[in-house]
């Protein structure tokens, strides 16, 4: 009998509750036991066990200790040659049934049953499952027996591979340059299909249409013609009369004429003097005005615009700031369900300085959270990413996170550490940056003292990165 291979095994799906999936992209091979020995030394040796638990990203420790517990016998792997034991014989139907229970114990999410999480050791020793799909946290029941073998044997950290992180980085940036030049080569070539179809009667259509705007400039526009044809219904309105009396003529005559001439005009008409002469008369009989009476009946546009021109003009509302119109424009943006891709967008093209508009987002997106923060951040974590995509953005969003954490309450001073894990986790910010930001403050007050106590609270995870950074050197050097 040779040896198999992952290549020449079975798949199935991972769960048993996906097993009629054709689509589910999550599987491991089936199990291959054999049983070896005799007497009081026969024993099950579980072939494929390093492929399996490789599938499950889990250590084949952990799935041979869970057999052995489950079935009340010794178990034992084999770190160097890789061979799983459990005595006593069991058969292969058996095996797989507790290996399901297995999958859905210490492999898949609680919450959205996604077989790729993680395992956390708390520092209270308890065990929970991190799932990479949905960011739930499953607490495993602490009862059970493999969870102190577990404990005994935590898994293996992953080390800050930069290394890997820069390559990914990288690659996420050539693809990024290498889409938006396809996307300029495609926009060059449409226009140059356009340049190539237009004949000649499009030109003259075009230059005739230009000509055409240029008319348009010189000739009067259609709201002037309305104005003054407005203007001459409003003066048709007003209707003006003469007074035709004797005494109306005889002020008009008095008001062209100098007294002596008027005088003489009114002896020559057969009018007696005594009464045309403005002295003869006392004051109160004298007329008041010396001009023609005129009746005039003004439209009722008129009255209604002195009406409007007398009524006090409303104080105008005071404008908002440049920072209040970011905030209420991605509150909208999120109220309206936009994607992540959709609001960064909006992010890049508005016209005010990036670090103001990085700030108005991060306030945006967690406004209103203190406690808890960190699990926010895990939550919305993709609008950060989409926001954050070169060296500029990931040093105004740490500014933004400054800020951010300066006006939050003192029993929430813990979130500080616990974001910047989330957003390093999650390669959203580099190590560098974070570090060259904590830096910084060492000379200078920072943001003030509230900027000093965000350093303050960050201290216990810059701490942990320098140490993880200075093991990796270590290991290097060895190398």
């Amino acid at each position: 009998m040779g040896f198999l291979t992952t290549s020449t095994m079975a798949l199935q799906n991972i769960g048993a509750g996906n097993r009629d999936d054709a689509f589910y992209r999550y599987k491991m091979p089936k199990l291959i036991t054999k049983i070896e020995g005799r007497g009081n030394g026969i024993k099950t040796n579980v072939v494929n066990m390093v492929d399996v638990a490789k599938a499950l990203a889990r250590h084949p420790a952990y799935t041979t200790k869970y057999f052995g517990c489950e079935l009340g016998a010794q178990s034992k792997f084999d770190e160097k040659t890789g061979t799983s034991i459990v005595n006593g014989a069991h058969d292969t139907t058996k095996l797989a049934a507790l290996l399901e229970n297995f999958i859905k114990k210490y492999v898949q999410c609680y919450g959205c049953g996604n077989p790729e999480t993680e395992v956390v050791i708390t520092k209270t020793q308890l065990i929970t499952l991190k799932c990479a799909a949905c960011g739930y946290l499953s607490d495993v029941d602490m009862r059970d027996k493999l969870t102190t073998f577990i404990l005994k044997n935590p898994p293996e950290q992953k080390k800050g591979g930069k290394k890997d992180r820069a390559l990914r980085r990288a690659e996420k940036e050539r693809l990024k340059e290498g889409e938006a030049a396809d996307e300029q080569l495609k926009k060059l070539k449409r226009e140059a299909a356009k340049k190539s179809k237009a004949g000649p009667d499009e030109k003259a259509a075009a230059a005739k249409k230009k000509q055409g705007s240029d008319d348009d400039e010189v000739s009067p526009s259609a709201s002037q013609a309305d104005e003054e044809e407005t203007a001459g219904d409003e003066e048709d309105d007003v209707q003006w009369a003469t007074d035709t009396s004797a005494e109306a003529a005889q002020r008009r005559i008095m008001e062209q004429l100098t007294t002596a001439t008027s005088e003489m005009v009114i002896l020559g008409n057969g009018v007696d003097k005594s009464e045309a002469s403005p002295r003869a008369k006392t004051p109160k009989e004298a007329p008041t005005s010396a001009k023609p009476k005129l009746l005039k009946k003004s439209s009722s546009k008129k009255s209604e615009a002195e009406a409007e021109v007398k009524e006090p003009e409303s104080p105008k509302a005071e404008e908002p700031s440049a920072r209040e119109k970011l905030l209420s424009e991605f509150r909208q943006c999120l109220k309206k369900g936009m994607t992540p891709a959709q609001v960064a967008a909006v992010l890049e093209g508005n016209g005010e300085p990036k670090g103001e508009a990085m700030d108005a987002y991060f306030v945006a997106l967690f406004e209103g959270c203190g406690k808890g923060l960190h699990k926010e951040i895990q939550k919305k974590k993709a609008y950060l990413e989409a926001a954050v995509q070169d060296e500029r953005s990931q040093k105004e969003l740490m500014r933004a996170i400054e800020a951010f954490c300066g006006e939050l309450p003192a029993n929430a001073s813990k979130e500080i550490a616990l974001l910047l894990k989330v957003l390093y986790d999650e390669e959203i910010l580099e190590e560098e940056h974070i570090l060259a930001w904590h830096d910084a403050g060492k000379g200078s007050a920072g943001n003030g003292s509230k900027g000093a106590a965000v350093r303050k609270s960050a201290q216990p995870f810059v701490d942990w990165l320098r140490s993880a950074e200075a093991e990796s050197e270590e290991e290097e050097d060895d190398e």
